[in-house]
């Protein structure tokens, strides 16, 4: 990793990633890696995530690539549509001889990859789709999913909310596997903690299709004390448009999925309203040895900051590369097996892959939304290490099918 030589060192003995990206590499005997994603549908975040890891890969192959060999990234734009992201993966599979598949930004698409998964028994390593299924009740033992997932980052907002007064609920997200279980998780979580709490208005916008005037009039005829926003993106931006400017949020407790992140705080400028409880990432208030040391890098190489998607494709490509390391091998089940359980670092400190559900323990930040200097950005943030927010082995056991277990 080039956080700078001292932590690469530390961090990869602390964390016994087995061998090191060592040995005389070939260009003409390369490991070659699947990478499918939404360049052109949601450039936003997957623009930084693609940046980052041809840096990783840039690095790792300066260092000698991966048992001897460089390691090959061939990406494929899937156009938002889970049959094509399909065929591109069953192409790279037959005709470019990958070793893996990885990336996947929406939850609709990274489900029909999963499912490729299992039934080519294809290595996946899911950078991207958040929906909990990917890992739960689709989940198989080909799939490994590196992002927090919506029940890690509900239950770290559902900390934070229960101490809200707020009885009255609404929540308004996507209506994809991404908003309905990020609302099942906050909601379920919000009422183990809040028994008294009610939810009197569910609105479920298609995605990229938000009539964000009529949802806001919808959402203030219900009077509520409480808000849950999964919306992202162009959506978030009317949504918060209308909601501005019709007093929705005024006087309520707001709690909103990813909000906090660049991508999405962004374009919001100084329209951000105050006070929202978020998961994000203010990268500029980060001061950590291993976190300084990857914006940096980002900076000097691409003159520009880091989003949350740059964390998340830089971390991608040294997991794939960390757990192709550890396999000595690049045939499937080796890879499953050094995948199970193997920790590693990264800008944002140590995680692993739960051998159980295959579930990264990669945290979130969070924090409060703000305007400083007519940018939006999080105050009173902090890190919320994954491993603090998985559900039970007995919860994963009832949803997760048997035979992703072996």
């Amino acid at each position: 990793m080039q956080f700078n030589r001292r932590t690469l060192l530390a961090t990869t003995a602390a964390f016994a990633v087995a061998g090191t990206f060592s040995g005389a590499a070939s260009a003409q005997d390369a490991i070659k890696i699947g990478e499918i994603n939404s360049y052109s549908g949601m450039p936003g975040f997957t623009q930084p995530y693609k940046k980052a890891w041809e840096m990783a890969l840039e690095e790792i192959n300066k260092k000698g690539g991966v048992l001897g060999k460089k390691l090959e990234v061939i990406a494929r734009d899937d156009g938002g549509k889970p049959g094509d992201a399909v065929k591109i993966a069953e192409e790279m599979v037959v005709n470019d001889k990958v070793v893996m598949v990885g990336g996947t930004f929406l939850s609709h698409i990274g489900l029909a990859v999963t499912d490729f998964a299992a039934q080519k028994k294809v290595f996946f390593l899911a950078a991207e789709p958040l929906a909990d299924q990917v890992v739960w009740e689709k989940g198989n033992r080909y799939t490994f999913r590196l992002r927090a997932s919506t029940y890690m980052q509900a239950a770290m907002l559902v900390e934070q909310a229960a101490k809200s007064k707020a009885k009255k609920w609404v929540t308004i997200a996507p209506n994809y596997a991404y908003g309905t279980d990020s609302v099942k998780a906050f909601l379920e979580l919000l009422k183990q903690k809040r028994p008294d709490i009610e939810v009197v208005v569910q609105q479920w916008p298609a995605l990229g299709r938000i009539d964000a005037g009529a949802e806001v009039q919808a959402l203030l005829r219900a009077n509520a004390e409480g808000i849950f926003n999964v919306t992202f993106g162009g959506d978030l931006a009317k949504f918060v448009k209308e909601g501005n400017a019709r007093g929705l949020f005024k006087d309520k407790t707001v709690v909103s999925l990813l909000t906090g992140e660049p991508e999405y705080a962004d374009p919001l400028g100084a329209d951000m309203p105050e006070g929202w409880i978020v998961t994000g990432y203010p990268w500029s208030k980060i001061k950590t040895p291993e976190h300084d040391a990857f914006v940096k890098a980002y900076q000097a190489k691409y003159n520009d900051y880091p989003r949350l998607g740059s964390i998340v494709g830089y971390t991608w490509m040294y997991a794939a590369a960390g757990i192709i390391q550890k396999a000595g091998a690049t045939d499937t089940e080796s890879l499953i097996k050094a995948a199970r359980g193997i920790s590693l670092p990264s800008p944002m400190g140590a995680y692993t892959f739960r051998a159980l559900d295959h579930q990264a323990t990669l945290g979130a930040y969070v924090g409060l939304t703000t305007v400083e200097q007519g940018k939006p950005t999080m105050k009173d943030w902090y890190y919320a290490d994954g491993a603090k927010y998985q559900p039970s082995d007995d919860y994963v056991k009832k949803l997760r099918p048997a035979d992703a277990m072996k």
